[in-house]
C-alpha cells in the first residue's frame, strides 16, 4: 500500500466521514465522537462497508459526566499520612449538575459509548455520543443495526435513565418493579434511599429512610504514583547496565 492511502484505523475513518466524526486515538485506542442524529447512518456504514466490517457491537453502556474532573482527594498538598487527611467533599453524589464545580471543561452530562468489533479487520472501535437534552437524555436504538444490543440498552436505561429511540421493549432489566431513580448516575446516593428490614412487632417487612451515613470510599483519580514512578527509573537503569 502507498503511502498516498490511509492506513490507520483512524485515518480510514477520516477518509470516509470527514467531519462528521471527532476522532482521537489515545494509549493505541481509538475513539469516534459523533451526534445522535447521525449514529444510525454511521453504524450502518461500519457494519457493512469493506473498509470496516464491524459486524460484532461487544459492549453498550452510559455514562454520566456528573463528576467528570473532580475527586475527594486532595493527593498535592495533603501529608503522606493517609488519604483520609484529603477529603475536600467535593465529588459525585454532594451536587448536582447546575450546581457542579465548573473547573471540569464537560458540557454535557449524559453520553451512550458502543464498543466495536471487527473480526474481519482485527480492530476495535469505540463510538461516544452525548445526549443533547441533560434533563430527557435520548439517543437512537442500535437494535436495527445490531440486535444484540437489546438488553444492553436496557441496562443504560436502567441504571442511567437514557432512552433509546427505536428500541422494540425498553424497560428496566436489573431494579426491581417501581424502583425510583437510576442507581448509577452519579446524583444518586451510593448508600440509597430507603433500607428495608423485618418488623417482629408488625410482623411484616417495611420500608424506611435509610440510615448509613455517607462516606468517601477510594480516589477516583488517574496520577502518577510515586512507586510506579520509581519502578520505571529503575527499569529504566536496568535497561542501561545490561
Amino acid at each position: 500500500m502507498s503511502d498516498t492511502h490511509p492506513t490507520s484505523l483512524a485515518e480510514r475513518l477520516a477518509a470516509r466521514f470527514g467531519d462528521t466524526l471527532d476522532i482521537s486515538t489515545v494509549r493505541q485506542e481509538t475513539t469516534a465522537e459523533l451526534a445522535a442524529s447521525d449514529l444510525l447512518a454511521v453504524a450502518t456504514a461500519l457494519r457493512d462497508e469493506p473498509a470496516f466490517r464491524f459486524t460484532e457491537l461487544v459492549d453498550l453502556c452510559g455514562i454520566d459526566y456528573l463528576g467528570y474532573g473532580q475527586t475527594e482527594w486532595d493527593t498535592q498538598t495533603i501529608s503522606s499520612t493517609g488519604f483520609s487527611r484529603g477529603v475536600e467533599g467535593q465529588a459525585m453524589g454532594r451536587f448536582d449538575w447546575a450546581g457542579r464545580p465548573r473547573e471540569a471543561d464537560q458540557p454535557r452530562r449524559f453520553a451512550s459509548v458502543v464498543h466495536l468489533l471487527s473480526i474481519e479487520g482485527n480492530c476495535r472501535l469505540r463510538l461516544r455520543v452525548f445526549c443533547d437534552d441533560d434533563s430527557l437524555p435520548v439517543v437512537p436504538s442500535l437494535t436495527s443495526v445490531w440486535p444484540g444490543v437489546n438488553w444492553f440498552e436496557r441496562e443504560a436505561f436502567d441504571l442511567y435513565g437514557i432512552l433509546f429511540d427505536g428500541h422494540p421493549d425498553l424497560r428496566r432489566i436489573l431494579t426491581d418493579y417501581g424502583f425510583v431513580g437510576h442507581p448509577f448516575r452519579k446524583d444518586f446516593p451510593l448508600i440509597g434511599n430507603v433500607e428495608v428490614r423485618y418488623d417482629p412487632e408488625q410482623k411484616r417487612v417495611i420500608y424506611e429512610p435509610v440510615s448509613i451515613e455517607p462516606r468517601v470510599l477510594v480516589p477516583r483519580t488517574i496520577r502518577d504514583d510515586a512507586d510506579l514512578m520509581q519502578a520505571r527509573a529503575e527499569a529504566a537503569d536496568h535497561w542501561r547496565e545490561n
